[in-house]
């Protein structure tokens, strides 16, 4: 049995609050998912399971499980997952009700078990190109070739028909003029069928008279809850620059309404300064004793039973809302107009000290009369303005690119989701529950597994110290927080890189990482060996970006679709793909731990891109593309093969590795051109390639792979290392300076992995303890605007990609090898 963990979070109670959990089994052990459970204080959970990866003998490798769980107000909950193979000792220690008992007999014996709980219901209808879903909450029908999201939808309030919803409508700007679109949705199709949760999606169009550009919809139902997870995602189908004018999606409660995006000065109206709680500690006070509206403003819960009276529903209360701390309330009586914005002003003058990956706060405007209400939270809109959102007389207008506000320009092939959260609610709903699912949205409960889970699988690397040190901890962890943050819509998720900024690159403007040496995936392995939260957030937030802004979605170039654009200014200008800048495995960490299948697809789009580039002249011959081309080629063909078990991801790999071995034998070593009458050893590049063949190598172990590795390891420590104990940068006397690239370190560890020799540890000695030594911190830093981000200084994603997995695998490899970090000289 596994236990599954939730940290304190919220002050109260979550019933059947839908989560999900990631799980990884060892090789072997398990090939259906028949016996495996969901237990909670005594009683079987609502679950839903789907396998995710195989091992090539048919075995499960993850599944990811959808769950209904109970937490606890203020306090830490816990869940256990059963695999079938507990003892009755085992089955005995948690206190197991009969009902649970005869459940779980029940599903040993292979019989139906029908648990009580609020199921989804999934109607398809293909005469008249239908989905139907229905729970306790909602009822809703899309269609094929609509013009609205929704055919109808019910609420146990209100009934609405495509009339009441209106987009996301998208206008361009075209010159002096503007591109109006019209919206149409193509095809709509189940991503995931469950009782506890269920994902449509629908590919669709927004068309002009002489344009295209496409979008995807997603649709996240749960079990009973009366609110649904809605994404939209824009495609720039197109070859020209998309500057986008506006996209807004109103929600009408009221058919005849009129829409509107008129924003108002809801501090002009009050008579407040337009300061706001800039000191993020949300201790200003406000006093309303005197106001008599339209408009009211309250900061925090704890006025908010006095708008009952002064904003009655009988006369439709509006709402909007932004946090920083405590959450700010404008409240508007008798359907007066009130919106917040989320723009580069506010983001520079207002204080927040969370990791905002985690959360900034929440975003969300209410309509509410006498028959019901409407709220809709716009995820994250802070870290992806420009964004607004209204509640007026006329319904919501959810603005996720506000008319006006800042620039959003979307090049061509790029793609970017905006997601909110529609809850559709009584009219006596409080509106402190309001604000606390809106703000549970921001930040949901997550399910963690201890570190044990992961190690004893061995479905990760080997990121798991026998031993572990205080100050290598500290260290690792003050590097993964360290990094920049780049607020807006095409940026958040990505981080700026300084020095590829100051040599140029980005011809004066600001060169974006995209990721560079897998940032996400250094993240989720730092997740699966601590639990700690904000780095699963990290890895999140940057695969979205990563999926949609840096990875090319169309273009007339086939050897640019699906593949990810090498660092340059503005994630894609003047940008090109090359192997040595294409990853996958975070990708594919993102699928195990979300459960969101387009981590994989996006993977597989990458892999297939390498494969096209592989087949370029740059790789025809050996040692004239350098040895971190092909073998962080070879790195992603490999961990696309373990995933998927596709031998057509071999065919390639068998190509690379013939070619280290020709390219070896035709140079003595692993050497790489550099100027036009010299082959040099650039140390990083030729650990690239080690630890690429090292990873095939745990695939498929061949001597001969081996002994190559070796013999590479060799020349490093003969060749790179320098008097002083550090290894070099380059090998040209030009070049010949202190180094201080972690990357060695990883060829040290797999040289120790393969043959056990202390020996091959000690030259790591010094780079290790310097970059343990370093000084990293995290914390408030400076905040510019450039062009369409607010830069939040820090450094760039690519130091911890890159020195996280050397270093963790070093540092694993000492404590194997019975060697403290505090003894190291």
């Amino acid at each position: 049995m596994i236990n599954v963990f939730f940290e304190k979070l919220y002050r109260y109670d979550r019933k059947n609050e839908c989560v999900g959990v990631g799980i990884p089994f060892k090789k072997g052990r398990y090939f259906n998912t028949d016996d495996f459970i969901m237990v909670q204080n005594g009683e079987v959970l609502p679950s839903q399971i789907k396998v995710t990866s195989n091992y090539d003998d048919g075995s499960i490798r993850f599944v990811y499980v959808r769950f209904l769980v109970n937490l606890p107000g203020n306090k830490a909950g816990v869940a256990t997952f059963l695999t079938g193979d507990e003892t009755a000792s085992d089955l005995k220690t948690l206190n197991l009700s009969p009902k649970a008992m005869k459940t779980i007999e029940g599903i040993k014996k292979k019989q139906a078990i029908d648990l009580s709980f609020d199921k989804i219901e999934i109607y398809e209808d293909p005469s008249n190109n239908e989905i139907k879903v229905k729970n306790s909450s909602l009822e809703f029908v899309v269609s094929n070739n609509s013009s609205s999201v929704f055919k109808y939808l019910k609420d146990g309030n209100r009934s609405y028909t495509c009339d009441n919803f209106v987009g996301p409508n998208l206008i361009e700007k075209n010159g002096q003029e503007k591109r109006e679109y019209d919206f149409k949705i193509h095809n709509w199709k189940i991503v995931e069928k469950g009782h506890v949760a269920t994902i449509l999606e629908a590919d669709g169009s927004h068309i002009s008279k002489d344009k295209k550009i496409d979008f995807q919809i997603r649709l996240t139902v749960f079990s009973a809850k009366s609110y649904m997870d809605f994404s939209y995602r824009i495609i720039n189908t197109s070859l020209d620059e998309l500057d986008i004018e506006s996209i807004e999606f109103y929600l009408k409660p009221e058919v005849d309404s009129v829409i509107s995006n008129r924003l108002v000065d809801v501090n002009e109206l009050l008579h407040e300064g337009s300061g706001g709680d800039s000191t993020g500690c949300g201790d200003g006070i406000i006093d309303n004793s005197k106001q008599d509206g339209p408009l009211f403003h309250t900061r925090g819960i704890n006025e908010l039973d006095a708008f009952l009276t002064k904003a009655p529903v009988s006369n439709v209360r509006t709402i909007s809302a932004t946090s920083n701390y405590k959450t700010d309330f404008y409240i508007g009586k008798n359907a007066s107009a009130t919106n917040v914005i989320a723009d580069s002003k506010k983001l520079l003058k207002e204080g927040n000290e969370h990791f905002a990956e985690t959360l900034y706060g929440t975003f969300f405007a209410d309509y509410t009369d006498s028959k019901g209400g409407v709220c809709v939270t716009i995820y994250q809109a802070m870290q992806n303005y420009p964004k607004a959102i209204k509640a007026y007389d006329g319904g919501i207008c959810a603005m996720l690119v506000p008319s006006g506000i800042e620039h959003v320009v979307m090049q061509p092939g790029m793609a970017r989701e905006q997601r909110m959260l529609l809850h559709f609610h009584d009219a006596n709903l409080s509106i402190a529950e309001i604000d606390n699912i809106s703000l549970i949205y921001q930040m949901p409960d997550l399910a963690v597994l201890s570190p044990d889970v992961y190690r004893k699988s061995e479905a990760f690397m080997d990121v798991f110290p026998t031993e572990l040190s205080d100050d290598v901890e500290i260290n690792l962890i003050n590097r993964c927080d360290a990094h920049d943050r780049n607020y807006g819509m095409l940026n958040w998720g990505d981080s700026v890189d300084q020095g590829y900024t100051k040599q140029g690159r980005g011809n004066g403007r600001l060169v974006f990482s995209n990721n560079e040496y897998d940032y996400p995936h250094a993240c989720a392995l730092q997740f699966a060996r601590t639990g700690t939260r904000r780095f699963y957030d990290y890895m999140t937030n940057h695969v979205s970006h990563w999926m949609d802004v840096d990875v090319c979605h169309y273009s007339n170039d086939p050897l640019r679709i699906g593949g990810t654009w090498e660092h340059t200014a503005g994630h894609i200008v003047n940008g090109t793909m090359v192997c040595s800048h294409e990853w996958v495995e975070g990708l594919i960490d993102y699928y195990h731990f979300t459960g969101d299948e387009r981590g994989l697809t996006t993977a597989l789009g990458i892999g297939e891109n390498i494969l096209k580039l592989l087949d370029t002249p740059m790789y025809a011959i050996p040692g004239e593309a350098n040895a971190r081309e092909t073998g962080w080629a070879l790195r992603a063909l490999v961990a696309l093969y373990v995933e998927t078990n596709d031998k057509k991801w071999l065919s390639k790999c068998d190509w690379i590795l013939d070619s280290f071995f020709t390219w070896e034998k035709q140079y003595g070593h692993w050497l790489a051109p550099y100027t036009d009458n010299t082959l040099i050893r650039v140390g990083f590049m030729i650990s690239v390639a080690i630890g690429s063949v090292m990873r095939y190598y745990r695939v498929f172990k061949r001597d001969d792979i081996k002994d190559m590795i070796l013999r590479a390891v060799d020349d490093l420590i003969e060749n790179c290392l320098l008097d002083n104990g550090l290894f070099y940068y380059k090998e040209l006397p030009s070049l010949a300076r202190n180094g201080n690239n972690t990357l060695l370190l990883e060829s040290l560890a797999i040289a120790f992995e393969l043959t056990g020799d202390i020996k091959y540890l000690y030259p790591g000695f010094k780079t290790f303890k310097k970059k343990i030594t370093e000084s990293v911190s995290a914390g408030v830093s400076s905040k510019t605007v450039f062009e369409d981000a607010v830069c939040v200084a820090g450094n760039s994603t690519k130091d911890f990609a890159q020195s996280f997995i050397p270093l963790i695998t070093y540092y694993s490899a000492l404590t194997k090898a019975g060697i403290k970090y505090e003894d190291i000289r």
